[in-house]
């Protein structure tokens, strides 16, 4: 027989978490007497049965997980997930992937099939569009099933759960200030990621390295048109001696314009970009880059979320593991004395 309503629908009548629903329908000491009657009362007047499937699912681990990946066709997700595969191994787990192709819509419902409970936890990278929205309810439902779930690379989010990154805004602030020691005067930045997490906080780095006395020269959108006038702006009218590239389309945006203009790198311009290295030994001359390490990303994340399956974490703790990033410098930031 159907149930009369669902899980979700008595934790919205109640104006509790789902989670609480769920403990106080299993008698759980963590939950008031008070609360257990409430929830049981309104579970008897409107037929709840609870699904025998999910909670056969919840009581015995599947060994599955979950992975969520904004953009299969990015070179660093592709990395990120070989290292949650080879973590996974090593933890006897099986990983489904789900490609949210950066639409919230898709994201909403991969998570909810997620929650039907055949997963133990969930690896998740925001989704772009998600993060525009500022729509986060569908995540915190995971969180209220009492899935685990831990964020990587896009992860300054309040949210209760474990999450694994890099420091964006330290990564662009001590290039930035490196740039200031060889004697850079004007410093630029250019981003088509200025709507997502990371997109800010690589800015915000740039801003906080740059000295008193020198002036911001960004260049930031996702429209093409609006990005190469701004390009137009701080290369040929301000003379930019440096630029941050925020991601792989802006990086290129700016090799190809130089290219275009008879800017020459590094002698005239130098370049850091964001982006894998694979590209780099393509490119005359080759771009100087921050490595991110994809991989101990992906393994960081398999590693906690391991961590919290096995019991191994502080029940009302959460764990933010920030991975080292460095500069590779290649040919687009050499300097005169280094020939």
């Amino acid at each position: 027989m159907k149930n009369k309503i669902t899980l979700k629908e008595l934790s919205k009548l109640l104006n509790v978490s789902v989670s609480t629903v769920s403990k106080a329908l299993n008698d759980s000491p963590e939950i008031s007497q008070k609360t257990v009657e409430r929830v049981k009362e309104l579970a008897a007047l409107h037929n709840y049965r609870p699904n025998p499937v999910a909670v056969n699912l919840k009581s015995s681990r599947s060994g599955t997980i979950g992975v969520i990946i904004p953009n299969i066709a990015n070179v660093f997700f592709a990395k990120v997930l070989s290292g949650i595969e080879a973590r996974a191994q090593e933890e006897g787990l099986q990983v489904i992937t789900y490609i949210s192709n950066e639409s919230y819509d898709r994201e909403v419902q991969i998570i909810d099939h997620l929650t039907s409970g055949f997963v133990d936890g969930v690896l998740l990278s925001i989704a772009e569009e998600t993060q525009r929205k500022r729509a986060f309810d569908h995540i915190y439902h995971l969180i209220d099933y009492d899935i685990p779930v831990v964020l990587y690379d896009r992860i300054n989010y309040d949210m209760p759960v474990d999450k694994v990154g890099v420091d964006d805004a330290e990564s662009f602030k001590k290039v930035t200030t490196k740039l200031i020691k060889k004697g850079i005067k004007k410093i630029g930045l250019v981003s088509t990621i200025l709507h997502l997490v990371n997109g800010k906080e690589r800015i915000r780095g740039y801003q906080e390295a740059l000295l008193p006395s020198m002036k911001e020269h960004i260049a930031a959108s996702t429209r093409r048109e609006f990005l190469d006038e701004k390009i137009h702006e701080i290369l040929i009218d301000d003379k930019v001696e440096a630029v941050l590239c925020c991601d792989t389309e802006s990086t290129m945006r700016i090799y190809r314009y130089a290219y275009e203009h008879n800017i020459r790198i590094p002698e005239d311009l130098k370049v850091v970009g964001f982006l894998n290295e694979e590209i780099t030994s393509f490119l005359t001359p080759s771009i100087s880059y921050i490595e991110q390490n994809p991989r101990k990303i992906g393994k960081g994340a398999m590693k906690l979320l391991g961590k919290r399956l096995k019991g191994e974490a502080e029940l009302n703790k959460t764990t933010e593991k920030i991975i080292k990033t460095k500069l590779v410098n290649l040919e687009s930031t050499t300097f005169d004395s280094e020939h």
